[in-house]
């Protein structure tokens, strides 16, 4: 831990958000932020207290009567004004994004795209929650069903996209009236202060959006707090099935999604140069730092040896580098201990007898300061590898040569993750078979990174989402409203007395 940052000079602190304003802490611990290309330190975050927590959630609890009764256009007009405001900033939020994560420029605003798209369709939200309604379903009876806000909602988000996995969450939770706590990653924590000024600039009233830097702490005193209603939640599978379990026991809604290992099934029909330039994209993107990073490679019978004729040139043609410099395609890890614990990865796969094809380890970007590692690409791996089972989260690719196209669906339906897959095939009967059979929560039919658009929703199968409810999209709503269904009749006159049989219309 780090001390603080006046007693230190420069360093800038990231602090908590609490009802409407900038909020020091009272706490003793604060954790180290570094800039990933350089491994220069840019600032430090606080780590909350249970006090800091209670202080956010009391905020939030306040200032739900009121923005829960908010016009719905209103609340609709300020994300509009936000989708503005992003658009405005756009290029500072980038660079705060690749200063503190390290993806690459381009990649960052890339982000910022994909999440101000559920800000654009929260703008809808008047229609998004609407209910149904039927009249004379009796005589002189009619029912009508509306959606209300669950309460004070939370959201608990990863490291790897500062900007993009928040505004899937609380643009919807929000629109559709309710208060909203945001506990961002400890290592690239300064996206979710801007989030608060630019809601405060639209005309969010303060309490509605808070922020409590911090670790496992900050987590905790969300999970157990009887004033949550529901948490959101992106991360790795452990944490996952922490946070549904225990925010399930203590009866919240909960949408948990959790790891992944992507698997990518090239078919001997496939176009090689599509599929080479698709999984270079989706393997070696940001670093490999992605939930829906391609990281196992399924080669079908003889497409092997056409695909890494074509790929290999490729990944040794990759520009690696600092993030600010467009022109390169992928940048650093998160920090040196991620970096370390993909290079033992690396050593495992070897070790186990897989054919190591290009070694990040030896490539010349290591000797640069910051977290760099080449990428890494696994050829004849199996089934029963650590490789091939681990999410690595990392540049590290994973071959698995199979002989059928049944013997590929089946070796991705027995994975014990199901978040995202994808088939490159000129077969539209494969494709159809594939996207019907497999297991898996998201499909790509020649799309390697298959994230669904704003107005549908995101989530895998399996281990890699825990909860009955995906994210964003009309899953989102659904999330963050409460179904009531009334039945009235107005009667003319004096009607019989009270009846004890079962109603019946």
């Amino acid at each position: 831990m780090a001390q603080k940052a006046e007693e230190v000079g420069a360093i800038r602190t990231v602090s908590n958000w609490i009802n409407g304003e900038v909020v020091e802490s009272q706490s003793d611990r604060y954790a180290d932020v570094f800039d990933s290309a350089t491994g220069e330190k840019c600032a430090e975050v606080v780590m909350s207290t249970e006090a800091d927590v209670d202080a956010a959630i009391a905020s939030a609890k306040a200032a739900l009567p009121g923005w829960s009764k908010t016009s719905v256009l209103r609340r609709a007009r300020v994300m509009f004004k936000l989708k503005e405001l992003i658009e405005r900033d756009r290029a500072e939020i980038a660079a705060l994004i690749t200063q503190e994560h390290g993806k690459v420029l381009h990649d960052a605003d890339g982000s910022i795209q994909r999440g101000l798209e559920v800000v654009e369709f929260a703008c809808g939200i008047p229609h998004l929650i609407k209910g149904e309604y039927n009249d004379q379903v009796g005589t002189g009876v009619d029912t009508y069903s509306m959606r209300q806000p669950v309460g004070v909602c939370a959201g608990i988000t990863p490291f790897n996209f500062p900007a993009m996995v928040p505004m899937w969450m609380f643009p919807l939770a929000i629109a559709c009236g309710n208060t909203f706590v945001l506990k961002p990653s400890e290592k690239d924590p300064s996206c979710s202060l801007k989030w608060a000024e630019l809601l405060t600039e639209a005309g969010l009233p303060p309490g509605v959006f808070n922020v409590v830097q911090g670790d496992h702490v900050a987590v905790n005193s969300i999970l157990n707090d009887e004033r949550i209603a529901a948490v959101s939640f992106v991360g790795s599978t452990p944490v996952a099935e922490h946070v549904y379990r225990t925010a399930s026991e203590n009866g919240k809604r909960v949408q948990a999604l959790g790891g992944a290992k992507n698997h990518l099934v090239v078919l001997p029909d496939a176009d090689m140069d599509q599929a080479a330039d698709a999984l270079i994209g989706a393997g070696y993107g940001s670093a490999g730092e992605r939930c829906m990073a391609i990281s196992a490679v399924v080669a079908v019978g003889d497409s092997a040896e056409p695909l890494l004729e074509k790929l290999l040139p490729k990944i040794d043609a990759l520009k690696i580098g600092t993030g600010m410099d467009n022109n390169n395609e992928m940048g650093p890890l998160i920090t040196a201990e991620h970096r370390d614990k993909v290079r033992n990865y690396i050593d495992i796969g070897e070790e186990e007898g897989a054919k190591v094809l290009v070694d990040g380890r030896t490539h010349e970007i290591t000797n640069s300061p910051g977290y760099f590692l080449g990428p890494t690409f696994f050829d004849h791996a199996k089934q029963d590898m650590r490789v091939y089972q681990e999410e690595i989260f990392g540049p590290v690719l994973t071959m698995v040569r199979v002989e059928t196209f049944d013997e590929a669906i089946r070796l991705v339906n027995e994975h014990e993750y199901g978040n995202g897959t994808a088939v490159f095939t000129r077969d539209g009967d494969a494709a159809r078979e594939f996207a019907s059979n497999i297991e898996v929560g998201m499909v790509g039919i020649n799309v390697p990174i298959p994230v669904p658009l704003a107005f549908h929703s995101f989530g895998g199968w399996k281990r890699s989402l825990f909860g009955d409810m995906s994210i964003y999209g009309m899953e989102g709503v659904r999330f963050y409203t409460r179904l009531k269904t009334v039945t009235s009749r107005w009667p003319t006159g004096i009607r019989k007395g009270a009846d004890f049989s079962m109603p019946t219309m």
